[in-house]
C-alpha cells in the first residue's frame, strides 16, 4: 500500500517541516560533547526537532532532566541570534548568531586550575 503525502502549495509552508541542525552545526556540538564525555562531565544526550526549534539536550545521567539545552531558533536570527545555551533552571547562559561563540560558555567547564 502506498501512502501519498500532500505536496505543499507554492508559497505556503509545509506543515510537516521541522527545524534541524545541519551537518556543520551538529559536528560542532558533537565535538564539544565528546570532549565533555572524555572529561567525565556529561554522559548522555537527546535531540528534538520541532516546528520552531531544534534542541540538543545534555544529561549528566540518563534518567535526569537535562543540565544544558542547546537551541536553534531561526526566527530569532535577526534579533538576539538563533542559537542559545540554556541551563537546567531555564536561565539563558549565552545567546548569539554564531554557534561556536555560543558554545564557548560550555567549553569553560573544561578549563581547570592546574597546581
Amino acid at each position: 500500500m502506498t501512502v501519498l503525502t500532500p505536496t505543499p502549495f507554492p508559497g505556503r509552508p509545509d506543515p510537516n517541516e521541522r527545524v534541524a541542525f545541519d551537518r556543520r552545526e551538529l559536528g560542532e556540538i558533537l565535538t564539544l560533547y565528546g570532549r565533555m564525555v572524555a572529561a567525565g562531565e556529561w554522559r548522555d544526550y537527546g535531540m528534538s526537532f520541532l516546528k520552531d526549534v531544534a534542541v540538543f539536550s545534555v544529561f549528566r545521567r540518563t534518567a535526569e532532566n537535562p543540565i544544558y539545552r542547546i537551541e536553534k531558533r531561526p526566527k530569532l536570527r535577526g534579533r538576539q541570534g538563533m542559537y542559545a545555551v540554556i541551563g537546567m533552571d531555564g536561565q539563558i547562559l549565552k545567546r548569539g548568531g554564531e554557534l561556536r561563540t555560543v558554545l564557548r560558555v560550555l567549553e569553560r567547564k573544561l578549563i581547570r586550575a592546574v597546581e
